[in-house]
């Protein structure tokens, strides 16, 4: 049989006791550490569950944050106090066509919108998008030509890199002109090339050729279709030579307009006036069956960061099943070590040992083990965190679910280390001694 603490260790530990009995705290915390050091692979597989159970807890919570903040941070990019008006997914006019909503919103809705709100507003731009391939010599790439109106420079947050945009007088001319993204650049023109290579270049989208003016930053992967292979146009042009849809009132369509508030503070304002506007313009008196929407950005983050706050609560749950998991194997393991130390204990009880010194060794030993544990998880939930760094997330830790984590392992190891100690503490130390 094993003995974790050999015979004339314990009776070392037991000759610094203070004089009424017992070894003290700090023989205990000797008597324990020796313990578990003694048997070192039997301490890891036991604390193997808290260990898991803490680092899932702090990888997990670190990579639902840092999506939340990507997350965040992807749809500011794409321009701050915001609202989008599009054609309703149901409803009135709502008709599908090809499996999508009909086109009701307009040009002329978005005119109207423009000249509506005064400095409320910091710009209006409409904007609707296709598919093309783009041509240059023997090269082409697929791009998605998007028509629009110069502000949306400013309200998608989307200024050129080199070059300018397109202007107003474009726009009426319907001159074919364009800015470029990123990647449309690397594929037309090299992968080093310079931005300032592309401009006055000609460029075909589809069989219509376009002088480039503007060429647009790296953007990166957003999530949220990619920006890099876009190719704004004026959106009177884009109407004239790719793809024009009219509304039952005769009126050119378009895919969505942005309109971008000059007050954080007047956005749920600015939704409600914007829909009340359209509604008056589109004949629509049932609020609730109307043929566009208008969606809020606040709205749309306050959203995104209750489901991810949910789900991250969620598996951070699911891994803290792992941590009680972790405690009840802690316990099945003391109760083993009690078994095979029966005769140590006997030996501490004939050399003064009180029931309750007998208790706090082995709660001492339970709780090194959970606390050690945590500590060893909480490194390795770190670096997990940051393993997943090479899947484009970056995690974010904050304070309070690392604690959280690591003050549950501790609970978790005085919990489940108790009844074993308690078992411990009620031995007879005349039957402890004969035990074979």
């Amino acid at each position: 049989m094993e003995v974790a603490a050999p015979l004339s260790q314990v009776a070392a530990a037991s000759a610094t006791r203070p004089r009424r009995g017992g070894i003290g705290l700090g023989g205990a915390f000797v008597i324990a550490w020796r313990a578990i050091v003694g048997t070192p692979l039997r301490s890891v597989l036991t604390a193997l569950g808290v260990i898991i159970g803490v680092a899932a807890v702090v990888a997990l919570t670190a990579i639902g944050q840092g999506s939340t903040a990507g997350v965040t941070r992807n749809l500011e990019s794409l321009g701050t106090n915001l609202l989008t008006v599009q054609s309703a997914r149901g409803g009135g006019g709502g008709s599908l066509v090809r499996g999508g909503p009909r086109q009701t919103v307009t040009v002329e809705d978005a005119e109207v919108l423009a000249n509506s709100f005064g400095d409320r507003v910091v710009g209006v731009a409409p904007s609707v998008n296709s598919n093309v391939q783009a041509k240059l010599g023997n090269l082409n790439t697929q791009a998605s030509v998007l028509g629009t109106w110069p502000a949306y420079e400013t309200v998608r947050n989307s200024p050129v890199e080199a070059g300018a945009y397109f202007t107003d007088a474009d726009v009426k001319g319907k001159k074919r002109v364009a800015v470029i993204g990123a990647q449309v650049l690397t594929d037309l023109w090299g992968e080093d090339a310079s931005p300032d290579a592309a401009l006055g270049q000609k460029v075909r989208l589809g069989s219509v050729t376009f002088t480039v003016v503007g060429v647009l930053p790296d953007k990166g992967n957003s999530g949220f279709g990619n920006a890099n292979s876009q190719v704004l146009i004026p959106l009177s042009t884009y109407l004239q030579r790719f793809a024009r849809t009219n509304s039952t009132r005769g009126e050119p369509t378009v895919g969505s307009i942005y309109l971008q508030a000059t007050d954080a503070k007047d956005l749920t304002q600015l939704q409600t006036d914007v829909t009340d506007l359209l509604s008056e313009r589109h004949e629509q008196t049932d609020p609730d069956n109307l043929d566009f929407q208008v969606q809020n950005q606040a709205d749309s983050l306050a959203s995104l960061s209750a489901i991810t706050g949910t789900l991250t609560l969620l598996v951070g749950a699911i891994a803290g099943i792992s941590l009680l998991v972790g405690g009840i194997g802690i316990m099945n393991i003391m109760l083993v070590s009690v078994t095979e130390r029966t005769r140590e204990i006997g030996v501490r009880k004939a050399l003064g040992a009180r029931p309750r010194d007998i208790l706090t060794q082995f709660l001492v030993e339970a709780s090194l083990l959970s606390v050690g544990g945590g500590v060893i998880g909480m490194a390795l939930g770190v670096g997990l965190a940051f393993a997943g760094q090479g899947f484009g997330i970056s995690p974010v830790f904050t304070l309070t679910p690392m604690l959280v984590a690591f003050a549950f392992s501790a609970f978790v190891g005085v919990f489940f280390g108790y009844y074993p100690a308690a078992r411990a503490a009620k031995l007879d130390p005349v039957d402890s001694l004969r035990y074979e």
